[in-house]
């Protein structure tokens, strides 16, 4: 019997780097181990891991080079205390040569431990770019962050990323339907193939021509769920930004993304990050601080999203109250 299950592997992408994604990441995990949640944060960023300094942890005993490269046998046992009550963190490995393009063997092995790990919610911080080991991290996950800024060339890379993680979910479901991945990936001016400029596109051409594909692309579009953050929001101008995002999937990609918030601009976080210095969660006036604990929230209500094969019974989320989560003192020591 089917019933609801918690999203415990959320991904936060956006293509290139400069979005905030591992500070955005951070603040998240401190904001659900506030919510008494038990987190743990990997950096995906293989080969280029900062996550790690960003936590005050200058030298990792422990990275994921010893898990790709079976030095343990489990991903649990790279989880690294933090002095975050309710954290652990797995770093990312940038010390070894293919690191940040690990075998098909490894990303599997990665994969399947992930969700075994001990805590209520897992947080990934996908590095930059859209490679396909990028976009596999970031599909396999149920719950799919895109973080953007209100710059017109961020908004252009998160939409490019989103366009990307879809084409390469298509192009993987439908790997042996021609019908599809040769549509898809032709031009429109491709008369050999009559090739479509959108998915919208694609979905008008199947019933035509293979209605029983058209289903199951639809059924892949429906279950297909992003949800976008906005970054270094200052104005009531850059708040309209992931609206922008939304628009252009709908119309290009036969998406629907849902907007889960906004992070305010706060000069104390990039102070924070270009110092390595303790992370300014913790001040009760950052107008940044109460965002994160929003759309922490919303993470704990999004956990029942779609209606997956439950293992057992799925318990009961708590309401906490955002004031009581934003005045808490904080757990950095």
């Amino acid at each position: 019997m089917s019933s609801p299950k918690r999203i415990k592997l959320w991904s936060i992408g956006g293509g290139k780097g400069g979005t905030g994604k591992s500070i955005i990441s951070l603040g998240l995990g401190i904001s659900l181990a506030r919510l008494g949640k038990k987190v743990i944060l990997i950096d995906g960023d293989l080969g280029g891991a900062n996550l790690h300094t960003l936590m005050g942890v200058r030298y990792p005993h422990v990275t994921l080079e010893h898990f790709l490269l079976k030095k343990v046998d489990h991903l649990e046992d790279t989880i690294i205390r933090t002095e975050v009550e309710g954290i652990g963190l797995i770093c990312g490995s940038d010390d070894i040569l293919g690191a940040a393009n690990p075998t098909y063997a490894q990303k599997i092995r990665l994969l399947n431990q992930i969700e075994a790990l001990p805590a209520q919610y897992v947080l990934l911080d996908l590095g930059a770019g859209t490679s396909f080991n990028v976009l596999d991290f970031f599909n396999y996950s149920p719950g799919k962050i895109v973080l953007f800024t209100s710059q017109i060339t961020s908004l252009q890379n998160a939409y490019g990323f989103i366009k990307s993680a879809l084409y390469r979910k298509i192009s993987r479901e439908f790997a042996k339907e021609n019908e599809v991945t040769n549509l898809l990936y032709s031009s429109a001016e491709d008369d050999k193939f009559n090739g479509v400029g959108t998915v919208s596109e694609l979905l008008s051409h199947l019933p035509e021509k293979a209605p029983h594909l058209h289903n199951r692309l639809t059924e892949l579009l429906r279950e297909y769920q992003i949800f976008l953050v906005a970054n270094m929001v200052k104005s009531n101008t850059d708040l309209k930004s992931p609206e922008i995002i939304q628009s252009v999937c709908a119309d290009f990609l036969s998406l629907q993304p849902e907007i889960m918030g906004h992070v305010s601009y706060d000069t104390a976080i990039e102070a924070a990050v270009n110092h390595i210095s303790q992370f300014p969660l913790s001040r009760k006036r950052s107008k940044a601080a109460g965002d994160l604990a929003e759309i922490a929230l919303k993470i704990v209500k999004e956990t029942r999203w779609g209606v997956l094969q439950a293992t057992a019974v799925p318990e009961v989320e708590p309401e906490p109250k955002i004031d009581t989560l934003v005045n808490q003192p904080s757990y950095m020591r």
